[in-house]
């Protein structure tokens, strides 16, 4: 059938009239608006628009129609930009429905929508073909094995998307809990007393320590971190970015530890390089307190923390050279006036400009500890000047890191509701 003959087609977009001529909408740069030149029925028109009339030849389109107006401005003028007061997301989510991409937006804008969408981890990922509700019984072939994969991976890294999810979650804190509490046990005195036997005495004890409740507890955890790692690992979807990914990183610098020292234990024996390797084996073990970082996987607090250092890195890279500049200024300064001119009253605690240092950054950041202190007149009103500009200078990046903190603690919030609605979800089935 053929369909829309008219010699001109009207768009209504929320309200506002545009009339075209239907050998205009052929080679239209908006590819929504052009897929109606193709339309040979009315089904294929209402895939396109939301309401036709067949009458008027008009073709309606629920969407924003101050932004379809910008967008038209771009059409006839060859310039996108962003609608004044308007979300950018928003704005971009209908070009996207127009079929127009951020490319298309000045540079301007293109710079705003990068970070506004650096800022909300916001992705327009294309829709599943097989998603909805017709796609259920055509599915491809190894679906079932993808979903079960997906299953097991969404068990592992959301704790809260699944009841096997929370309760492996439960179980993982558990064991971080117990390994730190028999970490912080074994630096006690009495736990310690082994370590001054003589050396075939300290190769026994290493050698037995393993058989000890302490390294059988040790060793457990150790097996369930691994067990935990090589799965998680198995069923990632891209392997070379897991092993990027920063708390992968750590997890593996808490379990390599472990068995570097066995190791260690195995090859030394009750050789006497035993004693040379007990300071390695003494801080291999230390290592294991980067298991506490693991428990950022289970709790939004810690994910909020690294979030924003991870987003905030510029305002820390500002910070910290708003405190060099300061340290060196101020540290040279003090050691020429407490130390540097021949005034009669030398500090020694000023010698020279790195002893400085220390005195400076202490005081910038009101620590104070009264170790090392200026003595002379100019070396005091230069320490009242030195702390009123660290106060300063610490606190003007201090809005910017928090205004992010607030949005990443919101963002991950909503995160974390979204995987608690799909595991309401599962209870109800």
């Amino acid at each position: 059938m053929n369909f829309g003959r008219g010699p001109s087609v009207v768009l209504n977009v929320g309200g506002t009239r545009y009339s075209f001529s239907r050998e205009v909408l052929k080679d239209f740069p908006l590819r929504r608006v052009s897929r109606l030149h193709g339309c040979l029925s009315e089904k294929d028109v209402l895939e396109v628009c939301d309401d036709y009339d067949r009458e008027r030849n008009e073709y309606f389109f629920d969407r924003h129609s101050e932004a379809f107006g910008f967008i038209m401005l771009y059409v006839r003028h060859g310039h996108l930009r962003f609608v004044p007061h308007m979300c950018e997301l928003s704005f971009y989510n209908e070009m996207i429905y127009w079929g127009l991409e951020g490319s298309h937006l000045d540079y301007c804008c293109q710079r705003r929508l990068d970070d506004r969408m650096s800022e909300t981890c916001t992705y327009y990922a294309a829709e599943e073909p097989n998603g909805g509700p017709e796609g259920k019984g055509r599915r491809p072939p190894g679906a079932e094995g993808k979903k079960w994969l997906e299953r097991m991976r969404r068990t592992f890294e959301e704790p809260t998307s699944s009841v096997a999810a929370q309760v492996l979650a439960t179980v993982s804190i558990l064991f971080v809990i117990v390994s730190m509490v028999v970490l912080c046990a074994s630096t006690l005195p009495e736990w310690r007393a082994p370590e001054n036997r003589s050396v075939e005495e300290q190769s026994r004890y290493t050698a037995e320590s393993v058989r000890e409740p302490s390294g059988i507890i040790e060793a457990i955890c150790i097996g369930w971190f691994t067990a935990e790692c090589i799965v998680r690992f198995i069923v990632s979807k891209n392997k070379c970015e897991f092993v990027r990914r920063p708390l992968n990183i750590i997890d593996l610098l808490a379990i390599t530890p472990y068995y570097i020292s066995v190791l260690m234990t195995v090859f030394t024996g009750e050789n006497s390089q035993l004693q040379r390797a007990g300071v390695t084996l003494r801080v291999l073990r230390m290592m294991r307190i980067f298991w506490v970082i693991k428990l950022a996987r289970h709790f939004i607090g810690l994910q909020t923390l690294g979030l924003t250092l991870k987003r905030c890195y510029r305002e820390m890279v500002m910070l910290l050279v708003f405190i060099c500049v300061a340290m060196a200024i101020f540290s040279a300064l003090s050691q020429l006036l407490e130390n540097g001119l021949d005034l009669g009253t030398k500090n020694k605690d000023y010698a020279s400009i790195p002893a400085a240092c220390w005195w400076v950054i202490i005081s910038m950041t009101t620590v104070g500890y009264g170790d090392m202190c200026p003595i002379t007149v100019p070396g005091r009103i230069l320490g009242g000047i030195c702390v009123v500009s660290g106060i300063v200078l610490l606190a003007l990046p201090i809005t910017f890191i928090y205004h992010s903190f607030v949005q990443c603690y919101h963002e991950l919030k909503f995160r974390s509701a979204r995987y608690s609605r799909s595991l309401s979800a599962e209870f109800l089935n």
